[in-house]
């Protein structure tokens, strides 16, 4: 999404809350293993500034969602809705790559069981990060 179509962008209800945007922006940050300085210097803006957006306080997050989508690697639309729909990025961690390898190791029936035990982990650990927000 252009920069241009963001600015002035406002909640309707199909959008996330600014705070479950500002969930998202700091849980891909620490998924990174980024700070709130590392991630504003990138973007270009103050810590506090990005405080303020991972608590939800901010409404200025929307002038910088494009930018710190891509300094995170993530969609602008997984921010705004949790949902992304492009495909995901090469795998470079460890673990990635580890996990990668397993998975083509196995036959089609156990990459169906691995997925959806995948889908159930993240379903669970989004669940415990919604309670610990609240």
């Amino acid at each position: 999404m252009p920069l241009d179509q963001l600015v002035g962008l406002r909640h309707t209800n199909d959008m996330s809350n600014p705070t479950d945007m500002g969930i998202r922006i700091r849980e891909v940050r620490r998924e990174r293993g980024w700070t709130q300085d590392r991630l504003a210097n990138a973007v270009g803006v103050s810590r506090s500034a990005v405080a303020q957006w991972e608590t939800g306080r901010a409404g200025q997050v929307t002038t910088n969602l494009t930018r710190v989508a891509e300094m995170l690697e993530v969609g602008v639309e997984y921010l705004m809705y949790g949902d992304d729909k492009r495909p995901p990025a090469e795998a470079r961690l460890g673990d990635e790559l580890a996990l990668l390898r397993l998975y083509r190791e196995c036959s089609a029936e156990d990459r169906q069981l691995l997925l959806r035990t995948a889908r159930r982990l993240v379903s669970i650990s989004r669940r415990e990060a919604e309670i610990a927000a609240s």
